[in-house]
């Protein structure tokens, strides 16, 4: 394999995939954005995911981190697991919780890359994905699923809030916003595909997650800390395999080189709270 496909890093909203089985759409079929590398050919990137509360419950906080991490680090750019908006996603393209959860919250420069949670489909879905928002805020791209297309990584960013089923059957007392996914079986069936997938991002799970696979090289890597955490009791994990859970606030840095990977989890503080790093095909 040569070294631009060695690292297949599939960027989700929430994990729903069987361990050992990748699930991902059609590279034909998915918007591409080639991304340039570092002058030393490597890629370094912020996560943060589930964030969107107009600063309050640490998300401010969680923002100037990390602005102060990416300082030093130099991110290329920052990808947003979903969960954008809260409670209920934006109403319009001219809601000011666009300004108020990110313009105004998020200060460095870098280019963010964002797909949809399950409080984004509760608004009007299709503001947050509507390019006036780009013209407000330079920085801000979303989309369902696309492509980041670099000489080291290919990131397949997946919108899977629609594969999971009660949203459909027991919404509760919410209503989500389906256009663009229905009928439902016709989007699904045009976006599964194998594929050999490195690393497993998601958000969601309001907190911090590194669990490893335990019959493959995978890595999954939950970052879901940009504002309120859970502060609840979690399911008993294999502890071969969960190698790290944080229920707080924070975020994570990724670096990536055609040898290998390096990744930090941040607390709302800054501290590096856990790392781990793998060589080519992660023999660690």
């Amino acid at each position: 394999m040569d070294s631009k496909n060695y690292h297949n890093i599939i960027l989700l909203y929430k994990i729903i995939l069987i361990y050992g089985l990748c699930l991902v759409f059609s590279k034909a079929e998915l918007p591409r954005f080639a991304h340039a590398t570092k002058s030393d050919g490597s890629l370094i990137l912020l996560v943060v995911g589930d964030w969107g509360r107009r600063g309050t419950f640490n998300q401010t906080e969680v923002a100037i981190q990390m602005a102060n991490v990416g300082r030093l680090v130099d991110p290329d750019f920052i990808i947003s697991t979903g969960d954008n908006f809260y409670e209920d996603g934006l109403t319009c393209v001219d809601d000011p919780a666009f300004e108020e959860s990110f313009s105004n919250i998020y200060m460095g420069p870098e280019q963010w890359y964002s797909v949809l949670g399950n409080h984004d489909y509760r608004g009007d879905v299709l503001a947050q994905l509507d390019p006036i928002l780009n013209q407000k805020d330079a920085r801000w791209i979303c989309l369902r699923s696309f492509i980041i297309s670099t000489d080291v990584a290919d990131l397949f960013l997946v919108d899977t809030t629609p594969f999971v089923d009660k949203y459909f059957t027991d919404p509760e007392d919410h209503t989500y916003d389906w256009r663009g996914v229905l009928p439902r079986e016709e989007y699904l069936s045009n976006l599964l595909k194998e594929n050999h997938v490195d690393i497993y991002v998601n958000g969601h799970d309001h907190s911090l997650e590194h669990i490893s696979s335990s019959d493959s090289p995978l890595q999954f890597l939950t970052s879901g800390g940009g504002s309120k955490a859970w502060r609840q009791t979690i399911r008993p994990w294999n502890p071969q395999e969960l190698k790290f859970y944080y229920d707080g606030q924070g975020f994570m840095t990724m670096a990536l080189t055609e040898n290998g990977v390096l990744f930090q989890f941040h607390d709302v503080l800054g501290n590096i709270l856990h790392q781990w790093s793998g060589s080519k095909g992660f023999e660690t």
